[in-house]
């Protein structure tokens, strides 16, 4: 059997955005554990705010159904999220919304995000490591009918977390990205097996 494909998708932009850093390194471990990883940027599928009258007068913006597309051809994703005033930025939330409203042939609105697991981690400077914006998204996703594994990673003290390779300098950090990585194989290769 062919190897998971696994993406992953970081919710934030910012030139040296500590969640671009731990997607780095999250691409590196599922890699290690065996998986075809693609790393995207959603800088590659800009979108306007989601606004239903401009759905209804335009349809589904092209990005969205790109995007809609590619989280199609993987068999898990892994999101990778700041935190902004407790929550998810605006930037992801609004790439999930429109996401979601993609209907293609006769699939039921959200088909793209059913069907294959999520996983969620986050990093801050701060010592919750954006864990309160992971419980933001893993309501939204589980309001979506979206399987999200238990094991997520909040990584605290970002700032200081990485070496000077980019990879996570603590060893309790890598245990835990070591096991969402497997966690996320594992369901992904289960949920595999049921298409």
């Amino acid at each position: 059997m062919s190897p998971v494909k696994i993406l992953i998708i970081p919710g934030s932009l910012r030139s040296g955005s500590h969640n671009v850093r731990l997607a780095g390194a999250a691409m590196a471990e599922l890699v290690e554990a065996g998986a075809d990883v693609s790393l995207i940027s959603l800088a590659d599928f800009p979108l306007p705010i989601y606004d239903g009258d401009l759905e209804a007068r335009s349809g589904v913006p092209t990005e969205a159904v790109n995007l809609k597309r590619l989280i199609g051809t993987h068999h898990g994703v892994l999101l990778v999220s700041p935190e902004y005033n407790s929550s998810p930025p605006p930037l992801l939330k609004n790439a999930l919304d429109w996401v979601t409203r993609v209907r293609e042939r006769d699939e039921p609105l959200g088909h793209a995000v059913r069907g294959r697991p999520f996983a969620l981690a986050s990093a801050s400077t701060g010592r919750f490591g954006g864990a309160r914006s992971l419980m933001m998204l893993r309501l939204m996703l589980s309001g979506c009918r979206v399987t999200v594994i238990p094991t997520q990673l909040s990584l605290s003290s970002a700032d200081q977390a990485y070496d000077e390779l980019d990879r996570l300098r603590h060893g309790n950090d890598r245990d835990m990205l070591t096991a969402m990585a497997r966690q996320l194989i594992e369901v992904a290769e289960q949920m595999r097996q049921y298409d």
